[in-house]
């Protein structure tokens, strides 16, 4: 059985300019290039400071890449990143693409379960309360926590209510940034268990995984990002 295409990166190439150096340009990603398809799982692997994150960014339409195209399927169409205007990014992220990254960014004081359950009422679920405290709960979160903010959370536990956020999504691509990087292994677990059910639902995922255990126990593919010195 042939998988669809969900994602396909060609030629992608990223530099950022710093402005208060002189307008000094630092080139991060040149000619990245690789297919995703439903069900599977590509690794990004390649040493620290070899663009991984920025690459997972670009995917993502938080960096503008320079050169090259970001092709992302939508319905029947592609939709290319590269020129595509801030609305369609947007609504992309909205239905195609959820972004896992090592940081929980929401709004102040806002309670776990209702930073979760917005995501289930987002996709017109009638039971987001429940299912929200269902994957809280998945994720080890005590229900005596689901009211509270997450700045008042663990490193630990906020990370898992960051992946219960994406997850809940069911997009079609999942990008994932080192999501068990502070997790104890009984977490780490049952984030590779999820990972398996999303693909076996055929999401396609993207990720950063140091650890090595969990890049075996996910990942159908690898694509090494080379240093920008050795790209050549």
């Amino acid at each position: 059985m042939t998988r669809r295409v969900l994602l396909q990166a060609e030629g992608v190439g990223k530099a950022f300019t710093l402005h208060l150096q002189g307008g000094v340009r630092i080139p991060v990603l040149t000619e990245a290039a690789f297919t995703l398809h439903e069900g599977e799982c590509l690794a990004l692997t390649g040493p620290s400071g070899a663009g991984k994150t920025t690459l997972l960014r670009s995917l993502y339409g938080n960096y503008r890449i320079d050169a090259g195209h970001i092709r992302v399927r939508d319905g029947d169409n592609f939709v290319d990143l590269a020129t595509a205007d801030p609305r369609t990014i947007l609504r992309l992220r909205h239905a195609a693409i959820g972004y896992v990254s090592q940081f929980l960014r929401v709004v102040p004081r806002v309670p776990a379960l209702d930073i979760v359950s917005e995501i289930f009422s987002a996709r017109g679920s009638e039971n987001a309360a429940t299912q929200a405290a269902a994957l809280l709960q998945r994720l080890n979160i005590a229900p005596r926590l689901h009211g509270l903010p997450p700045a008042t959370f663990s490193g630990g536990e906020q990370q898992r209510v960051n992946l219960a956020r994406g997850f809940a999504g069911k997009h079609p691509i999942l990008l994932l940034d080192e999501p068990t990087a502070s997790l104890d292994p009984v977490n780490r677990d049952v984030v590779i268990s999820m990972i398996r059910e999303a693909k076996a639902e055929g999401i396609g995922v993207i990720g950063i995984f140091h650890d090595g255990a969990v890049r075996e126990a996910v990942a159908d593919r690898v694509h090494q990002v080379q240093p920008l010195a050795d790209a050549a």
